[in-house]
C-alpha cells in the first residue's frame, strides 16, 4: 500500500513576529498539524524553574530532562496544548520570563537532542506547519517549504504587547521593546543552532501587512512551492 504523502512546512523568525498566530492558522486552512517548537522549549524551562534549576546550569538540566514527559494536544480551534507531565502548562508557559528562559535553554545541546527526534517524528508521521528558530535550518533541513517571517522591531514589541495586555499581563511598550531585542540577541549568537534565515527561504516582512493580509501571503507562497 502507498503511503500517503506528507509535507512540511518550516516557519522560522525572530521573537513577536507572529509565527505561532500565522503558522497555526496556516495550518488549519491547509489541514495539516501544527507544531509550536517555542511552546515545547517552554514547557522544559517551565519544568526546570519549577525544580530550581537555572537554564544555564548544564548539568542540572542533563540531569532532570529524564523527568521531563511531555505532550501535544489540539483543542477544536487547533491550539496546541502542551503536557508536562500529564499537567496541562499552556498559559504558564506564556509569560516574558519563560520566553527567555525557553531562549536559554534551547542553547543547551542536551536539550536539543532530547527534542530533535520528537518533533522530526512528528513531521515524519503528519503534513505539517512547524514553527520555531531553527526549524528550515536544523529541525527540517529538507522541509517542502520555507519561510523566514520577520517584521521591525518596533511592530513586533506593538503586536506582543497587545498579546500581553489581553493576557491580562502589565507591561508597557519600552519594557516589551527591549525583551524583544534582548531575546533577538540571544537567539541570533547562541553557539547551538541559531535563528537565521535557511538559504532557500522566502522572506516574508509583514510590518505593513495586517493578519489577513500576512495569511494570504503565506498561503501564497504554499501554494506557488507545493500547489495546496
Amino acid at each position: 500500500m502507498e503511503n500517503k504523502r506528507v509535507y512540511s512546512i518550516a516557519i522560522d523568525g525572530p521573537a513577536g513576529a507572529g509565527k505561532s498566530t500565522l503558522a497555526r492558522q496556516l495550518a488549519r486552512r491547509l489541514g495539516f498539524v501544527y507544531v509550536d517548537t517555542g511552546a515545547i522549549y517552554r514547557t522544559v524551562g517551565y519544568h526546570m524553574t519549577l525544580m530550581g534549576i537555572g537554564p544555564r546550569d548544564a548539568d542540572g538540566v542533563r540531569r532532570l530532562l529524564d523527568d521531563v514527559n511531555l505532550q501535544i494536544s489540539y483543542d477544536q480551534a487547533g491550539r496546541q496544548h502542551m503536557l508536562l507531565n500529564g499537567a496541562d502548562v499552556s498559559e504558564e508557559i506564556r509569560t516574558p520570563e519563560m520566553s527567555r528562559v525557553a531562549s536559554l535553554i534551547s542553547a543547551q545541546p542536551p536539550v536539543r537532542a532530547f527534542l530533535l527526534d520528537m518533533q522530526r517524528d512528528i513531521a515524519r508521521e503528519n503534513s505539517v506547519v512547524m514553527d520555531g528558530r531553527d526549524i528550515g535550518t536544523v529541525v527540517l533541513p529538507k522541509a517542502d517549504v520555507k519561510i523566514y517571517l520577520t517584521a521591525t522591531d518596533e511592530v513586533r514589541a506593538n503586536r506582543r504587547l497587545k498579546e500581553l495586555l489581553d493576557q491580562g499581563q502589565k507591561t508597557n511598550l519600552d519594557t516589551v521593546l527591549r525583551e524583544i531585542r534582548q531575546r533577538d540577541q540571544q537567539d541570533l549568537t547562541r553557539a547551538i543552532a541559531p535563528l537565521r534565515q535557511a538559504k532557500d527561504a522566502v522572506v516574508a516582512d509583514t510590518s505593513t501587512l495586517n493578519l489577513e493580509e500576512s495569511l494570504a501571503l503565506l498561503e501564497r507562497i504554499v501554494q506557488e512551492k507545493i500547489g495546496q
